[in-house]
């Protein structure tokens, strides 16, 4: 029997696709929609591969309001994740408005749609970069959000604001805000992984595109910062640690058992890793050199950031199951079977 409907915007994502697969193994009934902007239909075979499910999605831009809102009126669903966004930090800087008007109104009319429905549970998917250049290392729930670095780290920030708002005047809604670290890796069947349509910008998929030959080399954008090796520093997430997150975080909403009816988790496993030490992760674990460059820092980056997951731990019974080595094993499995 289905513990619920759940509806997963950006559902043929690389993170919406692999928490589809937690969901389903896990009794859950899904619904994507996904406007393709960043991916395509064919993550929707590997999940069916894996799970032996269909998942239907719904081709709809989410920034559309009466799209949206007809949906949620065709479909009762008990529950939404909401990862559908545009995320690339440097094509924000570049485009501020295309990423205010797509995340923010997408998300306004996806809470829109659920009160219209009835439906009362909402995973957001928010990120690290909330948490600006912070000071506290490891950063924990309650580190102060400092100024955002980037358009996009901005339209976290203010998902994060209008679902703390919303859910101060609606006691009965209840949403989880999801703050993630670097997701990165494959389905350990090698079925699905990251493959989104645009170039990839991702440091893991683009290390493991350099090693097979379709980029000539790769850049390692600054090595001059106050860090061990002058590289950034960042907490790298298995997709299936981040996908399982979700389906913990939706059963904590579904059980009634979070602290208040709008909470926040850090989901990273805890350890910093520089870009440098990522490469020579990868280097170490496909048994080749890596064409590199190291090249001038790049606007909107973050310095250096890794979690505290404690309270994630504590409340969901969550904890990472995969490090760096498993992420860049899968990512290259991944990479060479899809070619």
């Amino acid at each position: 029997m289905s513990k619920g409907k759940i509806l997963v915007t950006g559902g043929c994502g690389y993170l919406g696709s692999h928490t589809i697969i937690d969901l389903l193994e896990n009794g859950y009934e899904v619904v994507s929609v996904d406007n393709l902007s960043n991916a395509d239909e064919s993550a929707l075979a590997g999940i069916a591969q894996i799970t032996g499910t269909a998942v239907h999605n719904h081709v709809i831009d989410l920034a559309d309001h009466n799209l949206t809102l007809r949906l949620f009126q065709e479909e009762q669903f008990t529950g939404v994740i909401h990862f559908a966004a545009l995320k690339h930090v440097g094509e924000s800087v570049h485009q501020p408005v295309r990423y205010y008007q797509n995340n923010l109104n997408s998300l306004l009319n996806v809470i829109e749609g659920m009160e219209a429905t009835g439906c009362q549970q909402l995973i957001f998917s928010s990120s690290c970069s909330v948490y600006g250049n912070s000071e506290e290392l490891p950063v924990t729930e309650k580190t102060a959000r400092q100024e955002a670095e980037s358009p996009y780290a901005r339209t976290k920030q203010k998902g994060e604001d209008i679902l703390f708002e919303y859910c101060r005047v609606h006691p009965d809604f209840k949403a989880i805000l999801l703050r993630y670290f670097n997701p990165a890796g494959a389905h350990p069947s090698v079925l699905l992984g990251e493959a989104s349509s645009n170039p990839a910008s991702n440091l893991v998929p683009v290390i493991t595109e350099t090693a097979i030959g379709k980029r000539q080399e790769m850049t390692v954008f600054g090595s001059d910062y106050n860090t061990r090796d002058g590289s950034c520093i960042r907490d790298y997430i298995h997709i299936m640690d981040l996908a399982r997150a979700h389906t913990q975080a939706l059963d904590c909403l579904l059980e009634n058992r979070q602290a208040s009816n709008c909470e926040i988790f850090n989901l990273g496993t805890g350890a910093g890793v520089s870009v440098l030490e990522a490469i020579y992760a990868f280097e170490m674990i496909s048994e080749q050199k890596l064409n590199y460059r190291l090249v001038d820092r790049r606007i909107g980056d973050v310095v250096s950031i890794y979690a505290n997951y404690e309270k994630a731990e504590q409340e969901l019974g969550w904890q990472p199951q995969y490090d760096i080595k498993d992420i860049m094993r899968t990512a290259w499995a991944w990479e060479k079977v899809r070619g």
